[in-house]
C-alpha cells in the first residue's frame, strides 16, 4: 500500500456485523476489557477464585465485572485467556478454554450485550462461537495455524491486529520503513486474505496494535495519522488504555495512567476510530460523550 492510496478515500466505515448482529458505527463505541489471566500488565490475576496455586477464574468475580461495565456503558465485552504483555508467556490451549468458554458462556447466559473473545487459538475459536460469543479479536491476524479456517467457519466479526514479532520478543528493537504504511499494508494483505477465506468484509475491523512491536515514537506517529487508516475500508478498533506509551509520556505506572488513557481514547475517536477498547469504562463512556456534543453541536450549526 502506497502513500497514495492511505491519502486517496478516508471515509469512516458506518458497521460491523458480529454474529448475526449489526453493530452501528455512528458513535464511538466502547469495549471494555475482562482480562480472565494471572499475568496481564495492568489486572493480572483480578477474577481469581483464590485459594490455590494455580490460577482460577471466579465466575462470580467475572460477572460481577461485567455487570459493573454493562452499567457503565460497555457496547462490548472482551474477553482475553492469554497475555500479550511484552514478554508474556504462551499458555497451553487447555489453559485457556478453560478460562475463556465458562465466562462467554455465564456473560451469554446473563447478559444481552456483545461478546468478543481475545484469542490466536484455534480450538478458542471454535468453542467461542459455540458458547455464545460474537466477535474474534486476534493480536495475530489469524496467522496461527487453523486460526483463518476457524474464523471463517463461524459467522463472528473478526479484528486483525498488527503485531512485528511475538509478545515474547516485540519490543526487542522493532523497525520500520514508514510505520502508517507498513502496519497498513500488512492490515491490507490480511483483509483480503480473510476475504478469500470466506470472511465477509462487513466482519471485518482492523487494528494498528498500539504498543505491539512499536517504539514510543512508532505509536505516537501512528496515532497522529490514524485518520489515514481509513483508506482500508474497515472499522478501526483502537486499544490505548494504561499502556507504556502513556505511561512514558506520564511517568506514571498502569494504575495511574487514566488521565493519559481518556486522552488517547478522544483523540483515536477525533481521528475516527470507531471502537474504543479499554479498561475504565465508564470515564470513557463520559469523555466520548463530550466527543459527541461536540461534533453534534457542529452539525447543527
Amino acid at each position: 500500500m502506497s502513500k497514495a492510496d492511505l491519502e486517496s478515500v478516508r471515509v469512516p466505515a458506518s458497521r460491523l456485523r458480529m454474529s448475526g448482529r449489526w453493530l452501528e458505527l455512528s458513535v464511538p463505541r466502547v469495549m471494555g476489557i475482562l482480562n480472565v489471566t494471572p499475568d496481564s500488565f495492568s489486572d493480572g490475576g483480578l477474577l481469581s477464585a483464590g485459594g490455590a496455586s494455580q490460577f482460577k477464574v471466579s465466575l462470580d468475580k467475572a460477572l460481577f465485572a461485567v455487570q459493573s461495565m454493562v452499567s457503565a456503558g460497555a457496547d462490548i465485552i472482551d474477553v482475553g485467556g492469554e497475555s500479550t504483555r511484552p514478554g508474556a508467556p504462551e499458555v497451553s490451549e487447555n489453559q485457556e478454554l478453560e478460562r475463556v468458554i465458562p465466562v462467554v458462556t455465564a456473560i451469554r447466559a446473563n447478559f444481552d450485550v456483545l461478546i468478543s473473545v481475545d484469542t490466536s487459538t484455534p480450538s478458542v475459536i471454535t468453542a467461542s462461537a459455540i458458547a455464545g460469543a460474537d466477535m474474534i479479536n486476534d493480536v495475530r491476524a489469524l496467522q496461527r495455524p487453523g486460526a483463518l479456517e476457524a474464523a471463517a467457519a463461524t459467522d463472528l466479526a473478526v479484528c486483525l491486529m498488527h503485531m512485528q514479532g511475538e509478545p515474547q520478543f516485540m519490543q526487542q528493537a522493532p523497525s520500520y520503513s514508514d510505520v502508517l504504511i507498513d502496519v497498513s499494508s500488512f492490515l491490507s494483505v490480511r483483509k483480503s486474505i480473510c476475504e478469500l477465506a470466506g470472511i465477509h468484509p462487513d466482519r471485518i475491523c482492523l487494528d494498528p496494535g498500539f504498543g505491539f512491536g512499536k517504539t514510543l515514537a512508532h505509536n505516537y506517529q501512528l496515532l497522529s495519522r490514524l485518520h489515514d487508516m481509513h483508506a482500508l475500508g474497515s472499522p478501526l478498533l483502537i486499544g490505548l488504555s494504561r499502556k507504556s506509551m502513556i505511561g512514558a509520556v506520564l511517568g506514571a505506572p498502569a494504575a495511574d495512567r487514566l488521565a493519559g488513557s481518556l486522552a488517547g481514547a478522544v483523540l483515536a475517536a477525533a481521528a475516527g476510530a470507531q471502537i474504543i477498547r479499554v479498561h475504565d469504562v465508564e470515564p470513557t463512556v463520559h469523555a466520548l460523550q463530550v466527543l459527541s456534543a461536540l461534533r453534534n453541536a457542529g452539525q447543527d450549526r
